[in-house]
């Protein structure tokens, strides 16, 4: 089990949690990083671009002009893709570019980057992050006295105060466990979890190795 340090709002240790090592100090798979962020930023796309074919241009359905005499390239209709105002040949159309990762991959590569923020002592466990109040400047002062720039800041549901408060700080993010996923936890510097978040995560991705033994499968 890895031993954690539990702060109170002032930054002063209060008590320590033992979580699992499966969870907090798994070996760090930096190739599985690429492939599942790949996979997120693949699945946040639109797919909405959309050109029109040579079918699709209004016009066209006579011949610009005619077939001989005029010293120029024949031409058949003013749609076609080498006119100006033509259609386009080849061009983008509205489709998905969502693929599937296999669940293991994703497992590992999620508690690899816990494990990564741990390993670097950028992972912070609060014993709680409750405020009395909706204010960003008190939010700001706590994250100061952690010494942090930038961070994703996790806690269990229902902690309004918390989400609105952060609303208005562009390098931090607040979000539920169940949400916790590979490509936000790189993309901030820092790990904050309340004592709450860090045993629901810890249940969350032990559920899934479980799981994963119980299938007789072996992790990436």
């Amino acid at each position: 089990m890895a031993t954690f340090d539990v702060f109170n709002q002032d930054h002063k240790k209060v008590s320590s949690v033992e979580l699992s090592d499966v969870v907090f100090d798994a070996p760090v798979k930096e190739y599985l990083f690429w492939e599942v962020v790949r996979n997120q930023l693949a699945s946040r796309r639109r797919g909405t671009a959309s050109t029109k074919t040579r079918s699709e241009v209004r016009g066209g359905g006579r011949k610009p002009f005619r077939q001989k005499g005029t010293g120029r390239a024949r031409q058949g209709s003013t749609s076609a893709p080498i006119q100006v105002g033509g259609g386009v040949a080849h061009g983008p159309k509205p489709r998905d570019y969502s693929y599937t990762v296999p669940k293991k991959v994703r497992r590992a590569a999620l508690r690899s980057a816990v494990s990564l923020r741990a390993q670097n002592d950028q992972l912070f466990i609060v014993e709680n992050l409750e405020l009395s109040e909706i204010k960003t400047k008190s939010l700001r002062a706590l994250f100061d006295r952690f010494n942090v720039k930038e961070a994703l800041v996790i806690d269990t549901d229902g902690n309004e105060n918390l989400r609105l408060s952060c609303r208005n700080l562009p390098k931090f993010q607040v979000m539920v466990p169940a949400g916790l996923n590979v490509y936000d936890l790189l993309r901030f510097d820092n790990l904050i979890l309340s004592e709450s978040a860090a045993k629901a995560i810890e249940a969350r991705l032990l559920r899934d190795v479980r799981h994963n033994a119980e299938e007789g499968g072996s992790e990436a």
